[in-house]
């Protein structure tokens, strides 16, 4: 029992400054590594200066999206892979931005733990800096809180804020989009960063063995093929955007292509996605099997292999699918714009699975 007429410091209740200062001394070449044009990602001030102008922008429109990896961070801390889930943080947000025509500009982080464990949080501030450096925008701060108490033992949670800019009128709001666009698939890289608490209910029911080879690819083991991160499409997109060839983006991200896909279409339009169009990856395939899951399910749960959805005319169709293949996207054409409500069908051999607009106001409202 200690003696209460000690004094006490913060590191008796759990906190350690000095631990904290070690960190952003270990993270501060991390950030620097991603400066960029109107930022130059010095930490430790109170906040990060971000110049639009030297950027290059005359008279842009900010756009902002925040976001987190969600249960995904489970099977990071469970199986030591902490190295990759930054650059799934960072994805959520800046692949937000680039579907609205926005350049991501800057990043700032939120690492949440009970207590702090400095070789854990920089693996993980090295994945944000990894991705800010993929999507072109700078790490101009954050915040790493150690609240004892708030988590077990080993465990973390991030979050992230990204602000991106347009030039006013360039904005992508989906009021291009008409009868008779074209959609194409940007393949995903996996499971991405929705659908975890299913997966891991599945890998706990049905006994997986994740350190161990995959059943659908013996040459990788089960946890890394579920851990891979997020792909981020901004530097492949962001060219055909400015040029004027696309008229809509969906990032699809949780509620699959039913729940995204109406999200930028105007009233009066109605997406068309052919399942029979693309091969669903052998991941999508496994988790579907494991779990009996039915195909209207695995629409509004999972990505089932397509991470980003372009709306385009047809006559641009040739161009932008060569542009995109040369940046190092898999694209395929997976459906049209036609009239009717505004929502999303879903149809294959499987079957078909609709969301409409007055489905939405019940489900999601």
């Amino acid at each position: 029992m200690s003696d209460t007429n000690s004094p006490y410091t913060y590191a008796d209740a759990g906190v350690s400054i000095d631990a904290g200062n070690a960190l952003v001394k270990a993270i501060a070449p991390l950030a620097k590594a991603t400066a960029r044009p109107g930022a130059t990602s010095e930490l430790g001030g109170f906040g990060g200066f971000f110049d639009p102008k030297a950027a290059g922008y005359k008279d842009p429109l900010l756009v902002a999206a925040n976001d987190g990896v969600g249960t995904k961070l489970k099977l990071a801390i469970e199986y030591d892979r902490h190295d990759s889930v930054g650059i799934d943080l960072v994805a959520m947000c800046v692949n937000d931005l680039i579907v609205q025509g926005a350049e991501p500009l800057f990043f700032l982080d939120y690492f949440a733990t009970g207590k702090l464990e400095n070789g854990v949080a920089t693996r993980v501030v090295a994945g944000i800096a990894d991705g800010c450096k993929q999507a072109g925008c700078a790490l101009i701060g954050g915040e790493t809180a150690e609240m004892p108490g708030m988590y077990s033992e080993g465990d973390y949670d991030l979050a992230g804020f990204c602000v991106g800019a347009v030039e006013r009128g360039e904005q992508l709001t989906g009021e291009k989009v008409a009868r008779g666009d074209v959609l194409l698939g940007l393949a995903s890289s996996g499971v991405h960063s929705n659908g975890y608490s299913l997966v891991r209910r599945l890998a706990t029911d049905k006994g997986w063995k994740l350190d161990r080879p995959a059943m659908f690819d013996s040459d990788r083991l089960l946890i890394d093929a579920l851990i891979e991160p997020t792909r981020i499409y901004v530097a492949s997109l962001l060219p055909v955007i400015r040029d004027g060839l696309v008229h809509g983006l969906a990032h699809i991200t949780g509620g699959g292509l039913l729940e995204n896909l109406p999200r930028i279409l105007p009233k009066g339009a109605h997406a068309h996605v052919d399942a029979d169009l693309w091969d669903q990856p052998r991941l999508m395939a496994f988790l579907q099997t494991q779990g009996h899951i039915e195909p209207a399910e695995m629409a509004r749960t999972f990505n089932c292999g397509i991470g980003m959805v372009l709306a385009v005319a047809e006559n641009d169709v040739e161009a932008v699918t060569e542009r995109l293949e040369a940046a190092g996207e898999t694209v395929c054409r997976v459906g049209a714009i036609a009239e009717g409500d505004r929502g999303c069908t879903v149809h294959g051999s499987r079957g078909t699975w609709s969301a409409t607009e007055e489905w939405e106001a019940t489900h999601l409202g």
